[in-house]
């Protein structure tokens, strides 16, 4: 909980100072954001890795299942980098961008969950044939 509010705080005050760059310098404000983002961006990673460990345990549960935990995590990280990246694109001013960004992350997300659609698919036809 105390890392989620330096994290919010750390925004609050690195935005508040890139407003104050805003109309003199609009640059530095841009450049100032994205350092921001970097950093929480780096308090996001430890807590994910909080979660991977969480993921270690699970998977010694699931055994042979293993393989959809994997695709769970990349699934998880593909939202995470394009939401960034999507973010930063928009903050800058190129919402064009940010919105190709988005759309490659959709179709990343759907083309890394085939296998378990697959694998759902062939659970089916065992079942009914």
């Amino acid at each position: 909980m105390a890392e989620v509010i330096k994290v919010g705080m750390l925004g609050i005050i690195g935005i508040l100072i890139a407003i104050q760059f805003r109309s003199q310098k609009p640059e530095y404000s841009t450049y100032i954001g994205l350092a921001i983002g970097i950093l929480i961006f780096y308090y996001a990673l430890k807590e994910f890795e909080a979660v991977i460990s969480q993921f270690e345990v699970i998977q010694k549960y699931l055994g042979s299942g293993e393989s959809y935990l994997a695709i769970l995590l990349k699934v998880i990280g593909i939202t995470y980098i394009c939401e960034f990246s999507s973010s930063i694109c928009k903050d800058a001013g190129y919402g064009t961008v940010a919105e190709q960004i988005e759309v490659l992350g959709k179709l990343s997300v759907m083309f890394a969950g085939l296998p378990i659609l697959f694998a759902v698919i062939e659970q089916m036809q065992g079942f009914l044939g």
